[in-house]
């Protein structure tokens, strides 16, 4: 049998968007067997993500009650389907479920008419990684690099992957890499930490931003070389007046707040620099003034990324030892939902530094050698 956690109706109703909160609830179901090409993985950990929160809040498209929650999910393979064809790469090691489907390889976006469907809480993809057991395409995970434990392999997936694309296939290698300065705003959340550990990676010359000074001190222990507040008056030029010797502007930012970005970026970013938006926490819209026209700058939308992108993107954790940045690990059994309601309610209350995440299987020491 396979425990399962999943959000339940109120009353048996669905309610309101964002005048509810669904609560946990635990199923046991049989334990799926693999077909075709597929693994089954007894997941060992997974971690939260803001979405997994609007969910509960009905804020979130496609909300249901029959899909277990969660998208970031790493375990051990336990069994091969009869088509997988080298079951011996799979068989015991420790994988990374790619957190969605429905796009390949395309720089543009998903291929597929459905657009990218993300694991957990919704109608759209019937798969989620709080659970003990799941099956899944072969072709859909990733061996986990050793370096990782399985709190910090289950805390990269989604977010990984979000600022991979924001970083790397939209700011571009001229921007984002080689002694490039690079502003990272809202330090704290999941990608803007990957950011920062991929662009410090890379070589770029980091700067963030935040309104809590704790975080930017955390963020250049982390390897930024300086940050601000942006509650602070006249922010921008004192950050400007961070930049190394012989830079004046920055060659990209990577924003996950909308709102005035683009006019700040106008003042931050040089003729022809990059605003890579992957998130608008802030506000729907953003305003485009005539600066940004007259100084050529890119605003790129940036969201998820693709298959390939997420494999590029483990490689590259692989290759620089890179751990992802975790918050808050809680060790438990999934039927301890008190516990783990818990650690929405840090999340709710955005007081955390990195991710969340949840370890209810064995130790990493269970790995393959």
């Amino acid at each position: 049998m396979s425990k399962a956690i999943y959000i339940s109706p109120i009353d048996g109703k669905p309610g309101k968007p964002g005048q509810v909160y669904y609560p946990l609830s635990l199923r046991t179901l049989p334990r799926p067997s693999p077909q075709g090409r597929e693994l089954l993985v007894k997941l060992t950990a997974a971690s939260l993500n803001h979405r997994d929160l609007f969910l509960r809040q009905h804020l979130y498209p496609g909300v249901t009650f029959d899909v277990p929650l969660l998208a970031d999910g790493v375990g051990v393979v336990v069994g091969v389907g009869p088509d997988v064809s080298n079951p011996d790469k799979w068989q015991g090691n420790q994988v990374i479920l790619n957190p969605g489907v429905g796009w390949k390889d395309s720089p543009d976006g998903p291929e597929e008419a459905t657009g990218y469907r993300i694991m957990g809480g919704t109608k759209v993809y019937d798969k989620g990684t709080l659970q003990e057991y799941i099956t899944i395409e072969d072709s859909e995970v990733e061996v986990a690099p050793k370096h990782l434990s399985d709190a910090e392999a289950a805390a990269l997936p989604l977010t990984g992957l979000t600022a991979w694309r924001a970083l790397v296939t939209k700011a571009g290698d001229k921007n984002s890499k080689d002694g490039s300065a690079v502003l990272i705003t809202g330090i704290g959340g999941g990608v803007a930490l990957m950011a920062l550990r991929f662009a410090v990676a890379r070589g770029a010359d980091v700067f963030v931003t935040s309104s809590n000074e704790e975080k930017i001190q955390k963020a250049v222990e982390l390897g930024a070389m300086g940050g601000v507040s942006y509650k602070e008056e006249g922010w921008d030029k004192k950050v400007l007046g961070m930049l190394p010797s012989g830079k004046k502007s920055f060659d990209a930012i990577i924003d996950g707040a909308g709102g005035d970005s683009i006019e700040k970026a106008v003042k931050l970013v040089k003729t022809g620099g990059v605003l890579s938006v992957y998130g608008m926490t802030v506000s729907p819209k953003m305003p485009f003034p005539i600066q940004a026209v007259l100084k050529n700058i890119d605003v790129r939308g940036s969201t998820m990324g693709s298959r390939k992108e997420f494999k590029e993107m483990v490689e590259f954790v692989d290759s620089k030892k890179i751990h992802p940045v975790i918050s808050r690990v809680l060790q438990t059994e999934l039927d301890d939902l008190a516990a783990i309601d818990g650690l929405f309610v840090d999340m709710k209350q955005g007081k955390q530094f990195g991710k969340l995440v949840i370890d209810f299987g064995t130790s990493s020491s269970s790995r393959k050698l």
